[in-house]
């Protein structure tokens, strides 16, 4: 591990002085993908900022909006009783991240600042087309995820919370890596506020996206049967010593039907 400046600041404004006065600094949430990083010597920043103190952590639940702080970690969220009762599928995702140890140091805010091509959170962000609400604006699920740990967040961006609309119908499922619990192909379904979306994590060499052609099959008629015939090309896919490129492209219809038969 590089030497660093340490801050943590106590409010908002004084965080995002912080990152735009200084290019090389970084962003410390529930450290869960900076730490590690650190302590193998792939990053070197000159300054960790710690937004432990800026009071972003939190859930809120409206009538037809889920609003979660961005310091929120993945154990609170699964546990909510309200998220269980608006939103199901976005408490079990939660409960189904990493392991106990992850879920509660890793947050939400944390996991969409990365943008991990194989996180989780990323694939209910986008199908139940959420906003990212950071301390300078609203940005649109649609708009917000940009490639590969790429987004649309300035270099003073610090993510505050995100809004998801409550959908009349979603579920989540992945074929996880036994090992780290990575998506190597995850699945959100929904409908609802937004229309039909599915969003695929993990299997896009360009990260999260949407399925467009299931969409529309899905659009005609609510049912895994629907999915008969629709396929997706293996071009764009990831390919490693986990799965290859049509493994991949074979599992997002797989998974998707399953997605689509657990949200019933």
């Amino acid at each position: 591990m590089y030497d660093f400046a340490y801050q943590k600041p106590s409010s908002l404004a004084d965080a995002a002085r912080a990152l735009a006065s200084d290019a090389d600094a970084k962003v410390l949430a529930g450290g869960q993908t900076l730490i590690p990083v650190l302590k193998q010597r792939l990053n070197k920043p000159s300054t960790v900022i710690d937004l432990s103190k800026l009071g972003l952590a939190g859930i809120k639940v409206s009538g037809d909006a889920v609003t979660i702080g961005a310091m929120t970690t993945h154990a609170a969220v699964a546990a909510s009783a309200e998220v269980k009762r608006a939103i199901p599928a976005l408490a079990a995702l939660a409960g189904g991240i990493g392991d106990i140890q992850v879920r509660n140091r890793g947050t939400i805010g944390g996991s969409l600042a990365n943008n991990d091509p194989s996180a989780c959170y990323p694939a209910a962000v986008l199908a139940l087309g959420a906003t990212i609400t950071t301390n300078k604006r609203s940005i649109s699920a649609d708009d917000y995820f940009q490639g590969m740990f790429t987004t649309a967040l300035a270099a003073d961006e610090v993510i505050t919370e995100v809004s998801f609309p409550v959908p009349a119908r979603a579920a989540y499922v992945k074929f996880k890596n036994p090992a780290s619990r990575y998506a190597m192909v995850g699945v959100f379904v929904a409908t609802g506020p937004k229309g039909v979306r599915v969003a695929v994590t993990g299997a896009g060499q360009g990260g999260v996206f949407r399925h467009t052609a299931a969409e529309a099959a899905l659009g005609k008629s609510w049912s895994a049967a629907a999915l008969d015939g629709v396929s997706i090309s293996p071009d764009n896919m990831n390919s490693d010593i986990h799965a290859s490129a049509p493994y991949r492209a074979h599992l997002v219809g797989v998974i998707t039907r399953r997605a689509v038969a657990a949200a019933g």
